[in-house]
This record gives structure tokens, C-alpha cells and sequence, in this order.
């Protein structure tokens, strides 16, 4: 029997059945967050799902295989932002029901355009924030293309080309049909299958592979200090990634459709301590295969050796199966998002508001477009992990002027110090990344995210200080 067959069998009847029941087809702001309805726990869920989920999980197996515990820094530093996070999360979903705001994006070209009359600054500052929001979320939904692909390709030996093409079908049918309140319903039912899939596989054959922990000590001491990456990776993420948890629009989105200011509190401390053992675990697993394997195979494929070598034929079905649907579940949140930010915020600095029936239609057409963008990415740099980092690390650069807009009142004044903090810190990223792809240097990739936000620290102050100064010289 083809137990791929049977599993996604089930998995496609129950979620055609949940998808039905309660996903409406019209409803807009169910669309894109839920009717701001979300009751407690599938907001957890579908939170740690989008953090610990298919791509995710495949990233950090494939980079604890590449680098050891440095996956763990990650993990640390997402726990520690979620913690920050508890203390803006009524905040967030306050304005956001106040404000009529349905993104991150939204919240920025609302709080630094406002009472600004020029007819060229709310466009060019509204489309760079959004513009490089989208290249975020290209690099992550291109990884969660990658990992289905190379799932796929694995299961049912088919090309990686066709293969990427059949993932990108999949998920722009399902996610133009049911936006957020379709990715909650994944999300959930993902999320039952990662656990399952930690104790009944992941645990137990890392015990299995590396005796009890005790092989682990044949790996290089930088698999096990954390250092494999450099020093800048590891001190760095933590105290420039957490803080960034505030600019995920993915976290936006779900603290916006929480059910109340309490219910969004609660999330961010549950998830918080909720996701820091899955980042133990999957770097884990990436770093036992390395104790069997060694230096010589794809980190694209650690994940498959590992459930292939660890399961019989009906639970390598059943994993596989659910990888794809978190996988799945992923890709959906972020086209979603992507979709959202193209059309919605694109235009958030016009007084006028657009139709909600016209910009669910361009919604749901956007994301048959950035679906396509993103498997573009997917065909160009089939890298995981290097898909993974860039994504993560694109995000920092918008910290500091969150912060600011999360913290002091009528912050338009400071409008032009906060484009000059963006676009400096795109400036520095881009040019990183230009050099990490063209010279296939994933180090560069790794530690740009560190320069940039430096610097765009220092472009924001530094714009604060000359607008007071102005003020008080007039």
C-alpha cells in the first residue's frame, strides 16, 4: 500500500470538511484577520505553528546539520522578543481596532504619514515599507516552496522543477479561497501532526542515533559551544532579533485577530514558552544525522534521511504527509500577508478608502502573482537555509522605528528620520546580500542583519536629533 496516498488522502478530506464548515467566502476581515474573533487557543496555535512549522522545522534541522546548537541562538532570541512582545500586545490590537489596521505595514504608514499633506512622500515612504515587507515574505514562502519541492520530489520521485510547480498550485488554490481563517484551520491541524511527530519520532530516534546524547561529543566543539557560525551570529541574534518580533507582520496579523487586548496578552506569553523546545529539538536532529552521515550530504535532505532511517512505512507516510501540510499551512500565511500588503498598503497613505469587495478581489489576484514571484526564488536559489536566514534577518531593520511608533505619541513629526532609518538599513542589507548570493557566501548572509540595523539605529537618532534641533532653533 502507498501509505503517501493514504495520508494525504485524509489530510485532504479533513481539511475540505474543517474548510467548508468554517471558512466563509466573502467575508473580508475574516479573510485577513479572522474577524478579529480569535479565541485563545488556535491563536496559539496557529503562532507557534507559523514559528515552529514545516519550513521552519525543515530549516533548522538542515542548519543544525550545517552549523549545530548556533540554530539554538534562533530559538532563544524568539523566545526572549516574545516576552518584549507582551508588553505591546494590547497596545497592537488596540489600535488595530481603533484604527480599522489590518497589518504591520498599515500600523507604520498610518503612524509616520499622518497630518502630512506633500503629495510625494506618504507614496514613496508607504511603497519602500511595504515594497521590502514583501521581499521578507518572498524569501519564506520561496522556503516553504523549497521544502515541499524536495519533500515531494522525495515521496513521489518527481522533478524538483515539476515538483515546486505542483506545491505552488496547491497552496495559491487553497489560499486564495480562505485567507487567515483557512491558515488557522491548518495551522491548527499542523501543528497536532509536529507534536505527534516530536514524541513519537524526532525524541526518540535522536536518543536512538547518537546513544543517549553521548555521540554528540564526536562533532566539532563549535556543533556544541554555538560558535560555528561566528561570534557576531550568536551574540547578535539575540539582541538584535528579539526586539524584532515586534516588526513580523505574520505576529501583527495574528495579534490583530486575537479576540481581546487579554487574549493577545496571553498568546505572547504562552507561545513564548511554548516554542523554545522545539528549537532545541530540530537542531537536534539536524546534528545526529551529522554524527551518521557526516559532511556529505544535502542539508536540503536532512530531514527525509532522518524520518527515513527512523520510522517504518506508515509513519514515514504520516510524517512526510504533515511536513507537507506545515509546509503548506506556512506558504498560506505568508502569501496571504504578502497579497494584503501589495494591495491594502500600498495605498494606506490615501485618505480614501477602497472598496472592501474591490481589494478582496485584488487580494486574492495578488496572490496568484507573488505565488508565482516566489517560486521563481524557490527555482533560482533552492537553499533552505539561506532562504530561511534572509527572510528573518530582512525583518531587523524596521526594529528601531517600531519601537518608536510603539512608544511616543504624534511620531509623524518624525517621518523623515525613520525613512532615512529604513532606507539606510536596506541600503547596507542589500548590498550584503548582492554579495552573499552572487559569491555563494552564506557567512555574509548570516551576519547582515548586524551592520544594518546599526546603522539604521544610528540614521534614526541621528534624523530625531536635527528635527529638534530645527525646532528649537525656530
Amino acid at each position: 500500500m502507498n501509505w503517501f496516498v493514504f495520508w494525504i488522502s485524509i489530510y485532504t478530506v479533513l481539511l475540505v470538511v474543517l474548510t467548508l464548515k468554517y471558512v466563509k467566502k466573502k467575508d473580508f476581515d475574516g479573510y485577513l484577520i479572522n474577524n478579529r474573533k480569535t479565541k485563545l487557543l488556535p491563536l496559539v496555535f496557529t503562532t507557534l505553528a507559523t514559528f515552529v512549522g514545516g519550513g521552519v522545522s525543515m530549516g533548522l534541522i538542515a542548519m543544525g546539520y550545517a552549523s549545530g546548537f548556533a540554530a539554538i541562538a534562533i530559538g532563544i532570541s524568539y523566545v526572549i522578543g516574545f516576552f518584549i512582545l507582551y508588553f505591546f500586545a494590547a497596545r497592537i490590537r488596540k489600535i488595530g481596532a481603533e484604527q480599522n489596521i489590518y497589518s504591520f505595514a498599515e500600523f507604520l504608514n498610518k503612524a509616520f504619514l499622518k497630518n502630512h499633506k506633500l503629495s510625494s512622500f506618504p507614496k514613496v515612504f508607504s511603497g519602500f515599507i511595504s515594497g521590502i515587507n514583501i521581499v521578507i515574505f518572498f524569501f519564506l514562502t520561496a522556503a516553504q516552496f523549497v521544502g515541499m519541492a524536495t519533500l515531494l520530489h522525495y515521496a513521489f520521485d518527481v522533478g524538483y522543477v515539476w515538483a515546486a510547480a505542483i506545491s505552488f498550485l496547491v497552496v495559491i488554490a487553497y489560499t486564495a479561497f480562505a485567507g487567515l481563517s483557512g491558515v488557522i484551520i491548518t495551522d491548527t491541524i499542523q501543528f497536532v501532526i509536529i507534536i505527534i511527530m516530536i514524541f513519537a519520532i524526532f525524541i526518540p530516534g535522536v536518543w536512538s542515533d547518537t546513544s543517549g546524547f553521548e555521540n554528540l561529543k564526536q562533532l566539532p566543539s563549535s556543533f556544541l559551544n554555538g560558535t560555528h557560525e561566528g561570534l557576531i551570529f550568536l551574540i547578535g541574534l539575540p539582541l538584535l532579533l528579539s526586539p524584532s518580533v515586534l516588526t513580523r507582520m505574520d505576529i501583527w496579523q495574528r495579534t490583530l485577530a486575537a479576540g481581546s487586548e487579554k487574549i493577545a496578552k496571553r498568546n505572547s506569553v504562552i507561545s513564548g514558552f511554548a516554542m523554545l523546545p522545539f528549537y532545541i529539538i530540530f537542531p537536534l536532529v539536524g546534528m545526529a544525522l551529522r554524527v551518521d552521515f557526516g559532511a556529505d550530504i544535502d542539508p536540503n535532505h536532512a530531514t527525509h534521511l532522518f524520518l527515513e532511517n527512523n520510522t517504518n512505512a506508515i509513519f514515514l507516510g504520516f510524517a512526510i504527509v504533515g511536513l507537507l501540510a506545515a509546509l503548506m499551512s506556512s506558504a498560506d500565511s505568508f502569501l496571504n500577508i504578502v497579497a494584503m500588503t501589495a494591495i491594502r498598503d500600498f495605498t494606506s497613505y490615501k485618505d480614501k478608502e477602497i472598496p472592501k469587495d474591490k481589494v478582496f478581489k485584488r487580494v486574492r489576484i495578488a496572490v496568484v502573482v507573488f505565488g508565482a514571484a516566489a517560486l521563481g526564488m524557490a527555482l533560482y536559489l533552492p537553499d533552505i537555509v539561506e532562504l530561511f536566514i534572509a527572510g528573518i534577518t530582512l525583518n531587523i531593520i524596521f526594529t528601531p522605528i517600531t519601537f518608536l511608533a510603539l512608544i511616543k505619541k504624534d511620531v509623524y513629526k518624525y517621518k523623515y528620520a525613520a525613512f532615512s532609518s529604513i532606507l539606510s538599513g536596506a541600503i547596507v542589507i542589500s548590498a550584503m546580500f548582492a554579495y552573499g548570493f552572487i559569491n555563494n557566501d552564506g557567512g555574509i548572509l548570516k551576519i547582515a542583519f548586524v551592520p544594518a540595523t546599526i546603522v539604521a539605529t544610528i540614521a534614526m537618532f541621528l534624523g530625531i536629533w536635527i528635527k529638534n534641533r530645527n525646532v528649537t532653533l525656530s
